[in-house]
């Protein structure tokens, strides 16, 4: 009994020895199996997490570049922010283009609804410049030859040209101080030159296809800086001629037009008497067209306020032949609908009693001190092909003309 008690008992513990011994080496590699998988487990988003965070920080710059090409797009051009830029050439007073520009602007955004910015640049190169560094919200109001060069340098597009009392054209015409000896072309021969702008298109490029014509050679060329003062530095002694626009007088009862091919440019000289400035600065002889009498518009009227005896201490040599007038043209990439809107406005205002009768002491565009315009017409650019051969006849490039 003892002894088969001893068997039992050293058989148990064999048994549990053995079931000890096989359950310890399994609870270890399933230990070593778990915690590799949960290492693995644990590295798996540590890298993801970079490419996660780069798209991240891509995505939120393109966002933002979005949003900002958008907000610019959203300032309309005429707005505050974007006012249109309007730019005059400085032909006359600089005080007297900005006054009148002023209230161009104001009639122009009263009927479009757009905004203006008036400025007078240095000079007409300087105009030239602007309109092309600003080549979708600006505006020039240049002469023919402003605005060839400017079609030639950027594309700037012509929309509007002037007319003055009927007339689509103008003169240059070439002045002389009555006891300076001076009779013709010829005597013009190395005598200094008063010009309002090298960029002028009377004041310069037409008076020198004159001079070559006539195989004659200026002497020193003096810039004035605008027609009223050439006009004043040929009164004052200052050159020996001056040239400038010639705009015809109005005629007695207006029974006519004034006739280039058989009327004097001094047909109001026949009255006997000198022209007199109004208070509204307007010039008559013996009174205005409806009393009989004549009104002077070449340039010399707007320097009377300053040189009262112009007309009688000057006279005309001799004109040219006509030049296309004066223009309203767009920068190259000025939106079409919106230039169409501001031609038909313009087109309106020069013809209305806003323009033409302004009260006292009020300057418009139609003003004898700023340009004169009594109207506006559609023109294109092949208007100016005259002035393109011109240039072309005297060699001359657009370096030569505005010195650059």
């Amino acid at each position: 009994m003892n002894m088969k008690r001893a068997v039992w008992f050293t058989t148990g513990l064999l048994v549990l020895a053995f079931f000890a011994v096989a359950c310890q080496p399994q609870t270890v590699e399933v230990t070593r199996v778990i915690t590799e998988t949960v290492k693995e487990e644990v590295e798996v988003p540590v890298e993801v997490e970079v490419p996660v965070e780069v798209t991240r920080v891509v995505t939120e710059t393109v966002v933002e570049t979005v949003v900002e090409e958008v907000m610019a797009e959203e300032v309309p051009l005429g707005s505050e922010e974007r006012p249109i830029k309007v730019l005059f050439v400085p032909s006359v007073d600089a005080d007297v283009i900005v006054s009148g520009g002023e209230e161009l602007a104001k009639e122009l955004e009263a009927v479009t609804g757009y905004k203006f910015e008036v400025s007078v640049p240095t000079s007409y190169a300087a105009t030239i410049e602007a309109m092309c560094a600003s080549p979708d919200d600006t505006i020039g109001f240049i002469p023919a030859l402003g605005y060839v060069l400017a079609n030639e340098r950027c594309g700037v597009q012509v929309g509007n040209a002037a007319v003055r009392f009927g007339w689509p054209n103008y003169w240059a015409q070439i002045v002389v101080r009555d006891d300076s000896g001076i009779e013709s072309l010829e005597d013009l021969d190395g005598k200094t030159w008063g010009a309002p702008s090298v960029t002028s298109t009377s004041g310069f490029l037409v008076p020198s296809a004159m001079f070559t014509a006539a195989g004659i050679e200026p002497g020193e060329i003096v810039e004035t800086g605008g027609h009223t003062n050439a006009m004043l530095a040929v009164a004052q002694g200052d050159v020996d001629f001056a040239t400038s626009f010639y705009s015809p007088p109005l005629l007695p009862n207006y029974e006519r037009k004034w006739n280039p091919a058989v009327d004097d440019p001094e047909i109001w000289r026949e009255a006997g008497v000198p022209p007199e400035r109004t208070e509204a600065g307007r010039v008559f002889v013996a009174g205005g067209p409806d009393e009989g009498g004549y009104r002077v518009l070449d340039a010399r009227a707007a320097a009377m306020e300053t040189y009262p005896n112009i007309f009688e201490e000057t006279h005309i040599l001799t004109i040219s032949d006509p030049i296309p007038n004066d223009t309203v043209s767009f920068a190259p990439e000025f939106p079409l609908g919106t230039a169409q809107e501001i031609i038909k406005a313009l087109q309106d205002y020069v013809s209305s009693d806003a323009c033409l009768e302004p009260p006292e002491g009020v300057v418009t565009l139609c003003s004898d001190s700023f340009y004169n315009w009594t109207g506006a017409e559609p023109t294109t650019d092949s208007a100016y092909d005259p002035v393109r051969f011109l240039i072309n006849a005297l060699g001359m490039t657009e370096e030569d003309i505005l010195g650059e």
